[in-house]
């Protein structure tokens, strides 16, 4: 929910106008037993939670799931956190044991005796191998990993039991402590006695914590008497009391990024104070009974909190990074209250893309308020920041306040020193030259306002769209846009909304004309004003216009990775794959780079040429002989980029003649049928694929002597057995005989030689190959007086493995019985070898076409019948085998049945 609008923080929480404006979102809800402590990992998502029932339970807040868990004890784990720079966590529970786990391999590091009661806390220092622990038995103590755990220090001076303690992050060798003796010592490192004592509290103190940001040498602390008071250690007083807790105050939190007091009671509540004003912001209550630990992650938003019924993760506010480019190249940023900025034009050595450049920071003005937003007007003359429910603008050369009032949400119009303020749910305020010129009610609750060519305000489902001049409605649109971006020229908008983005066309002239008529305008305002030219699903994390283009990184927050891409036209482009969270902040025509910020404000550049956009946009536009004039001047390296834009665009053939990169060219010649184009690529790159797909089109173009040479280059047998088999050449199938055998295609060979009729050369290459089994077969049907000899080469075959099996085949010399019409099949054989001998021109074709249909076995017989064929030649009978005990015959090729002879012997299985 965003905090600030009407809609509670969370559930159970009340309405607030929360100047800090956080769209609070949780990340883990996970029930459990009693959570006493948790901490979050600096790398890693994960929060570690102890429990009440002995266990230490290790979250993952991105997945929601359970990644690890520890049995400590059958007693309260009341402190647990990360060691991560040893990959450790270290735990505290009430058998007065501190035990030390390896979070990635499960092993029990140490485990060793503490302290003679519970112990309450934790706290490991920031840079040194040591831990603080407290204790019931009022004592803390200081442990040194690097000597073995040993106990170095023990500090003394509580007379009750010391609930927690904490380092201080100005000064890592003081640390503070809270006590039910009422009271809060500071300690130093190396003293066992404490430097000074803070009172005021009326009951015990459960719980401290140093401020993180800014001077204010500041801790805050909470108690049993519901109070959370801010003190001075300097002067060892207290600044500030702040009431609202209905119950004891059990733990407290300074955000070390936000300007916030986070304090959690046995009421159930979460309780959000700014640490400016101390004033309550709003209320986190998510039903989990009593708030026992808060830990929040240093350089996020995140926080996690401990209930008596789980873990919550949330995240206050979004991310990004707060700043603003101006279009000489200055890079103005807010880091917690201060207010930085670095010249890019400054840059004079060659960086690589991507690569950090190595910027010099100028510190500009620690800011009164706490930024929320900072941006630069259209010129860059003024910047403003806003937070804390007021603004200031500045000169942005000189960086002095020009002006300053109330405003939860501050944008900028065209003009100079035009801007609106949206002041609450109700009114927005127009100025012009730093004078009110207008308020005006729109007619909804207002939850956000945008700038550019109209003022844009927003609810929870439509955006109006006003012009600066009369605040008189120009638009409505039914969408609830995240954020919009107007182009330098204001003719174009995009409204970014949640899972995808709208980019319009404004016609300003329609817009003026309606008004000018003097016609009511309609509830939808002027439709015609407008026209949609195209939408892209996905998520724009932070985007800019150059011209016509629009150029935004994509991506869900929290994801690690995104991209860099731009769209004209509806055509979307990569420019870069993101290995992190990087967000726009400009571009500079000059130098053709388009600049980006992480998390840490360290800023980056990737390459994008001006006259690429110019040529996309003109394309888009179909202005080609603009187009034209701007091509001969954008560089070599990316014409490529160009032909993918030209045929995305539906422009194929000027995508080919601009292309550079063979694969590109390739495919636009394919699918342009450009024959000489496909042939001059294949035979520069010279691969199997691409001479394959030449065959195809040369198939298609019907250029057979093409496709032969593409066949040929691509090694394709099977289509040159197409191709050759088609058109009868026989000398060619011939060749390809053997040129597939010498390529070890022999199935291709085989059938070559099968269609010319070449039976012993069918039978030699069988023989060669191995696969003498499926010779004998062949012969049966195909060579019958060459039986004998493959069933002989079978049998030697066979003998070395299976000597029974080898005896039991059938040799027709033998056994001529057990082969029905042997006779007619070798007078076959004879009558079709010298059919074969004849080669007969395709024109004879019709006479001759139902030969492949007819039996020959009966065509012979039929023949021999008449006496018009010769005797047939008895097979040549193979070398003596061993008597074989009950052959086998092989099955005939046309078997008719027949009565076997009496003297025969009986076949084998």
């Amino acid at each position: 929910q965003r905090a600030g609008l009407p809609a509670p923080l969370a559930r159970g929480a009340a309405p607030f106008a929360m100047p800090l404006r956080l769209d609070i979102k949780r990340k883990l809800s996970a029930r459990s037993d009693r959570v006493k402590s948790v901490d979050v990992h600096p790398t890693e998502p994960w929060v570690l939670s102890a429990l009440y029932n002995g266990h230490l339970f290790l979250w993952n807040y991105n997945t929601q799931t359970l990644v690890k868990s520890f049995e400590v004890t059958e007693l309260p784990v009341r402190a647990a956190k990360f060691i991560a720079r040893k990959q450790w966590v270290i735990s505290g529970s009430d058998d007065m044991q501190l035990r030390v786990y390896n979070y990635n391999t499960m092993e029990k590091v140490k485990v060793w005796e503490a302290h003679s009661d519970y112990i309450r806390c934790i706290a490991v220092h920031p840079t040194q191998p040591v831990v603080i622990s407290s204790s019931d038995d009022m004592s803390i103590k200081l442990w040194d990993w690097d000597k073995n755990w040993q106990n170095t220090m023990i500090y003394e001076g509580h007379s009750h039991y010391v609930m927690m303690v904490i380092f201080n992050p100005k000064d890592a060798n003081t640390f503070a402590s809270a006590s039910l003796d009422k009271t809060i010592k500071v300690w130093g490192l190396n003293n066992s006695m404490p430097h000074f004592t803070l009172e005021g509290h009326e009951k015990g103190v459960n719980c401290i914590d140093y401020f993180a940001g800014g001077d204010r040498p500041y801790l805050v602390s909470g108690a049993d008497d519901k109070m959370v008071k801010v003190w001075d250690y300097q002067t060892k007083q207290c600044v500030q009391t702040m009431e609202g807790h209905q119950h004891n105050v059990a733990t407290i939190c300074c955000h070390p990024e936000l300007p916030l007091i986070l304090t959690g009671g046995e009421d159930g509540t979460v309780r959000l104070w700014h640490s400016n004003t101390y004033r309550m912001e709003g209320t986190l209550s998510y039903a989990f009974e009593r708030c026992w630990s808060i830990a929040a992650l240093r350089g996020t938003h995140r926080v996690a909190i401990g209930y008596d019924e789980g873990t919550i993760m949330v995240r206050l506010g979004r991310e990004d990074p707060i700043a603003s480019m101006d279009p000489t190249g200055k890079i103005t940023w807010a880091k917690h209250n201060e207010i930085q900025q670095a010249n890019l034009r400054a840059v004079t050595e060659e960086v690589p893309e991507g690569e950090r450049l190595p910027l010099v920071t100028k510190e500009l003005d620690v800011c009164e308020i706490y930024p929320q937003s900072l941006q630069h007007n259209r010129k860059g003359q003024l910047a403003v920041v806003c937070g804390d429910g007021e603004f200031i603008v500045y000169t942005a050369l000189a960086w002095r306040k020009k002006t300053f009032g109330q405003a939860l949400d501050f944008v900028w119009g065209m003009e100079m020193a035009e801007y609106a303020v949206r002041e609450s749910l109700n009114a927005v305020k127009v100025f012009k030259q730093f004078k009110e010129t207008n308020t005006f009610r729109p007619p909804m609750l207002v939850e956000a306002i945008f700038g550019g060519a109209l003022l844009g305000v927003r609810n929870s489902e439509v955006i109006m769209l006003y012009d600066w001049a009369e605040s008189r409605l120009v638009r409505r649109i039914d969408v609830c846009p995240r954020e919009v971006y107007w182009n330098e020229a204001g003719d174009l908008i995009a409204l970014a909304c949640e899972e995808s983005f709208y980019v319009l066309r404004y016609n300003k002239e329609v817009a003026n004309a309606c008004f000018e008529s003097g016609e009511p305008i309609p509830e939808e305002g002027i439709e015609i004003a407008f026209e949609l030219l195209y939408e892209v699903q996905e998520t724009v994390r932070t985007a800019v216009w150059v011209g016509d283009c629009f150029i935004y990184t994509n991506g869900v927050e929290d994801s690690p990775s995104s991209r860099l891409n731009y769209t004209v036209g509806g055509q979307v482009v990569t420019l870069q794959h993101l290995d992190q969270p990087l967000y726009l902040v400009g571009y500079l025509p000059k130098e053709n780079k388009l600049y980006l910020l992480d998390k840490a404000h360290s800023v980056v550049s990737f390459n994008l040429p001006l006259s690429v956009l110019e040529y996309q946009t003109a394309v888009v536009r179909r202005d080609f002989e603009a187009a034209a004039a701007v091509l001969p001047s954008i560089p070599q390296s990316e014409h490529n980029r160009i032909a993918r834009f030209l045929e995305a665009q539906g422009f194929p053939n000027e995508a080919l003649q601009v292309a550079t990169d063979a694969e590109h060219r390739f495919e636009l010649a394919v699918q342009l049928g450009k024959l000489d184009v496909t042939l001059e690529i294949c035979e520069q790159s010279d691969q199997d694929a691409k001479w394959k797909q030449l065959a195809d089109m040369a198939l298609k173009a019907n250029d057979l002597a093409l496709a032969e040479q593409a066949m040929l280059r691509a090694q394709d047998f099977g289509g040159l057995l197409m191709l050759f088999s088609s058109s009868g050449d026989a000398a060619k199938i011939e060749g390809l005989a053997e040129q597939a055998e010498r390529a070890g295609k022999t199935n291709i060979a085989f059938v070559c030689l099968l269609l010319r009729g070449q039976v012993d050369a069918c039978l030699d290459l069988l023989v060669r190959t191995g696969r003498v089994p499926e010779a004998a077969f062949f012969s049966r049907t195909y060579a019958p007086s060459q039986m004998s000899k493959m069933v002989g080469l079978w049998r030697a075959e066979l003998e070395a493995k299976n000597p029974k099996a080898a005896q039991a085949i059938a040799d027709p010399a033998e056994f001529p019985n057990l082969f029905d019409r042997l006779d007619v099949a070798l007078q076959a054989e004879q009558w079709s070898a010298a059919n074969r001998a004849q080669a007969l021109p395709a024109s004879k074709y019709t006479e001759h076409e139902d030969d492949g249909s007819m039996d020959l076995l009966d065509k012979v017989a039929e023949l021999m019948a008449g006496g018009n064929v010769p005797e047939p030649v008895a097979p040549e009978p193979a070398a003596p085998e061993p008597a074989a005990p009950e052959p086998v015959a092989l099955e005939p090729a046309a078997p008719e049945p027949a009565a076997p002879e009496p003297a025969a012997p009986e076949p084998a299985a």
